[in-house]
């Protein structure tokens, strides 16, 4: 795909990664149609892309709401005239262990909301935004399109997070799907799968608690939100991507 002049929508764009992967495609030409709940951080990744010579529009959009994200995409149409890619990026945690047991006595156990919350954000999330995006790109008959799913490195199973490590892995099953049943109109999906990023998240960590972290890494570092734009603009750029998952780890399940 020739990024362009393309219309990509990127959730969760207002800040961090999202704000990256929308800075990384204004550069090549795209226009971006940024959802995310945080309207006044939509608002500086919106001047920020136009500084960088593009576009962006701001829609203030809860993706679990299935009909706030039909009116979004529509929205977005209208405003556009289409929509090339998407790039499902939203995503919040509420980590916490199984249950939590002292002196033998199960003392707290992991929310059903908490739970849920977890899963709808990013599984249900990815589900509505795809299912509106595709349905436009088919009805406008667009010659290609493209849909790009953020799991995690968590999709593996990591400790204290049951909620997060099940949503990351149901977004690598359903992007395959998707892949499989898009194909025939020329709709690519593919899954990335960040390890440790530098976000606003990783940053309240510890001094101390980062190094131990970047040592578990053979590359030695903390990876950067622009590690993960560069991934999503080969993807977009490779026409023959479709159906598989991108680790950007840093080495860290060699």
């Amino acid at each position: 795909m020739d990024i362009n002049n393309k219309v990509v929508a990127i959730t969760g764009g207002g800040r961090g990664i999202g704000r990256a992967i929308a800075l990384t495609l204004a550069k090549k030409g795209a226009k971006l149609a940024l959802l995310d709940l945080d309207e006044g951080a939509m608002k500086e990744t919106c001047e920020l892309v136009a500084a960088a010579g593009s576009e962006a529009i701001g829609y203030v959009c809860n993706v679990t709401d299935e009909e706030t994200v039909v009116a979004t995409f529509e929205q977005i149409v209208k405003d556009f005239g289409a929509v090339h890619g998407l790039v499902n990026n939203a995503g919040i945690l509420r980590d916490a262990t199984l249950i939590k047991v002292k002196d033998g006595k199960v003392v707290k156990k992991l929310s059903a909301e908490n739970f849920s919350l977890v899963v709808d954000v990013h599984m249900k999330g990815a589900f509505l935004c795809t299912r509106e995006a595709a349905s436009h790109m088919v009805e406008q008959k667009i010659e290609e399109g493209c849909i790009i799913n953020m799991s995690s490195a968590a999709f593996r199973g990591n400790f204290g997070q049951t909620n997060y490590s099940a949503a990351k892995a149901g977004i690598v099953a359903m992007s395959r799907v998707w892949s499989k049943e898009l194909a025939k109109f020329n709709i690519r999906s593919m899954a990335i799968a960040p390890g440790a990023i530098e976000t606003d998240l990783l940053r309240t960590m510890p001094p101390e608690a980062l190094k131990q972290l970047a040592s578990t890494i053979p590359l030695g570092r903390i990876g950067s939100v622009n590690n993960i734009a560069q991934t999503v603009e080969m993807i977009l750029e490779n026409d023959y991507l479709s159906g598989d998952v991108i680790d950007v780890n840093g080495g860290m399940f060699i």
